[in-house]
């Protein structure tokens, strides 16, 4: 089997990254306002476990709302940084580029807390895997640290702290604002976890 994995740059795809040592990795730059440091991590990430690293540009800037976009949340977003659809374009456009370097799995960093949206769970990815295994190559999507929570996942993967140190969390800025639920969890967790805040941030 030949795997890929999509790469946000955050603590979750960096630590499974990390773990699972998938064959390639594909990073999309969408629109949202922190891509310049997604691109970033990830391709650090990717020099230092020594695996193939694609960014992908495709301006969907228009179609996005809430942190990410620095838009008005949609009247249907759950939460403040919701994206109409995200996780389904991401996949589609990451399958599109996969396909053709012969992969048969693409991994996605769901962790059991993005349950919170329609798009983090398990019935999702199952959905998806499932759609796009009808189409030609029979691409499967997967999300192996789905039943964990991101200190679990942290702690199962082993990623030195000098190495998760490099993921950028935050959902409205390459700098991070620390004040959006990206920047939130990045500090909780690394409470969680004992790692000194001090030395990291």
């Amino acid at each position: 089997m030949k795997t890929g994995i999509l790469l946000s740059g955050g603590m979750d795809s960096l630590s499974l990254a990390w773990w699972k040592k998938p064959d390639i990795a594909f990073t999309i730059n969408y629109g949202q306002l922190a891509a310049e440091a997604e691109i970033a991590a990830s391709t650090s990430l990717c020099k230092y476990i020594s695996i193939p690293h694609f960014v992908l540009n495709v301006d969907c800037s228009a179609l996005g709302s809430g942190d990410m976009a620095g838009e008005k949340a949609d009247m249907h977003a759950p939460a403040s940084d919701w994206w109409p659809y995200r996780n389904q374009m991401l996949v589609t456009l990451a399958a599109m580029k996969a396909i053709s370097l012969g992969l048969t799995q693409l991994w996605l960093g769901t962790v059991r807390s993005d349950g919170s949206h329609s798009d983090g769970t398990i019935e999702f990815v199952d959905s998806i895997s499932s759609l796009m295994a009808l189409q030609e190559g029979g691409l499967t999507i997967a999300a192996p640290a789905i039943d964990l929570s991101t200190t679990e996942l942290i702690r199962n993967s082993r990623i030195p702290s000098d190495v998760l140190a490099w993921s950028h969390s935050c959902h409205k800025s390459n700098v991070p604002c620390g004040n959006c639920r990206g920047c939130n969890k990045y500090f909780e967790v690394l409470g969680e976890i004992g790692y000194d805040l001090d030395r990291l941030g």
